[in-house]
């Protein structure tokens, strides 16, 4: 596919362009108030380059642009940004993992936009320590090909995506959890996959689902990578992950804050402008600074991964726990500003509040990170 220089150049404006012309605000609530995803727009921002540009044109990924797209698209259809950010982790596995004719049916028509990918990890007995208490089992048969069975929980977009990067057991658990997983690439018109849809709170367009699989069969030739490496491949993604996770929180709490200062300059009560009173003021410089914080170190962050510094592993940690507590911080700020009109279904401030959550947990939990932290960055024991 061929990569706009622009889309490389400018994401934030191409992003902007695509929104302003295919998710004007009234459809961004007509689809969170449906729980539906949103192809039409999926496909117009794929089209203008915005997936492809995650891989430089030497085939890198590129970090930078993926962290500007999410930024961009969490202030308007949040529930976008999530699914971007799945496919974008679709995309590194692809590139890294991918035979040439894996990459030529699965990783061009995703970034094309043709389909989009749904990825398979987190079970019902495990999210954090998902690999000790991973369940779902491919058995490998007399031909070559895998059996898989088990379920999955809390995967994004499984009900009408193309294909699943799943996860599975293809040897018995050992002293290290991490091995003896697979990654496998299953269509999602495979027999023997049942979805159900799980109701939630936020990113309500992007839906949450479970998978049931019941002897499912997947070939040789779609086992992604090395058999029973699965997981050290996930591994080889987290950093990029919590960059993009940081990047969506952050996208949030710039649309609340937007949204939070024009209520304050346009709202009056005793004849003036509420945003004349001391404490709202304060709220917002406090949301402003826990932003601009955010912002820094995630700019920190995406500079350092795409060189390769190895300060990554820490810097991308700090940057995904400032935003989202950015996130938090400012949607409750705005929600309390607001007042009634916060609570208004008609005005997305309570989106915001009820989509910044995600990221208190996804991909991983704050009190996870601030664990990772402790001893990563501050040499203390580890604690978990």
């Amino acid at each position: 596919m061929t990569i706009s220089s622009h889309a490389l150049a400018e994401p934030h404006a191409v992003v902007r362009s695509v929104l302003a012309e295919h998710a004007p605000a009234d459809r961004v609530r007509e689809f969170d108030e449906a729980e539906k995803f949103d192809h039409e727009l999926f496909r117009a921002l794929a089209g203008a380059g915005l997936l492809a540009g995650a891989l430089d044109e030497s085939g890198r990924l590129n970090h930078a642009h993926q962290a500007a797209v999410l930024t961009e698209l969490a202030a308007g259809p949040t529930s976008m940004a999530v699914a971007f950010v799945v496919q974008y982790m679709a995309v590194q596995l692809l590139n890294a993992h991918g035979t040439p004719a894996q990459k030529d049916a699965y990783l061009a028509p995703l970034l094309a936009g043709d389909v989009h990918a749904s990825f398979a990890l987190s079970e019902p007995d495990g999210g954090t320590d998902v690999a000790r208490a991973m369940k779902t089992t491919a058995t490998r048969l007399p031909d070559g090909s895998y059996s898989i069975s088990g379920r999955k929980r809390w995967i994004g977009g499984a009900m009408d995506c193309g294909y699943l990067l799943l996860l599975a057991r293809t040897t018995e658990i050992g002293p290290s959890a991490i091995e003896g997983i697979t990654t496998f690439i299953v269509p999602r018109s495979t027999p023997g996959i049942v979805t159900r849809e799980i109701d939630t709170m936020g990113i309500r367009s992007l839906a949450q689902t479970d998978i049931f699989l019941d002897d499912v069969g997947v070939p040789a030739e779609n086992v992604l990578g090395e058999p029973d490496r699965g997981f050290r491949q996930v591994i080889g993604t987290l950093n990029g992950e919590r960059l993009n996770a940081a990047a969506v929180a952050l996208g949030i709490a710039r649309g609340a804050f937007d949204l939070a200062l024009t209520w304050a300059t346009s709202r009056e009560a005793f004849g003036r402008p509420i945003g004349a009173f001391q404490a709202l003021q304060h709220s917002l410089v406090d949301a402003r600074l826990k932003i601009e914080a955010a912002a820094l170190l995630l700019d920190r962050a995406v500079k350092a991964a795409d060189a390769g510094d190895p300060s990554v592993d820490v810097d991308s940690a700090l940057a995904k726990l400032a935003a989202s507590e950015a996130g938090t911080f400012t949607t409750d700020a705005g929600m309390r500003l607001m007042g009634g009109w916060g609570f208004a279904r008609e005005l997305p401030m309570q989106r915001y509040f009820r989509d910044a959550r995600l990221y208190t947990f996804a991909p991983l939990t704050d009190e996870m990170i601030r664990n990772y932290l402790g001893e990563k960055m501050l040499g203390l024991p580890r604690s978990y």
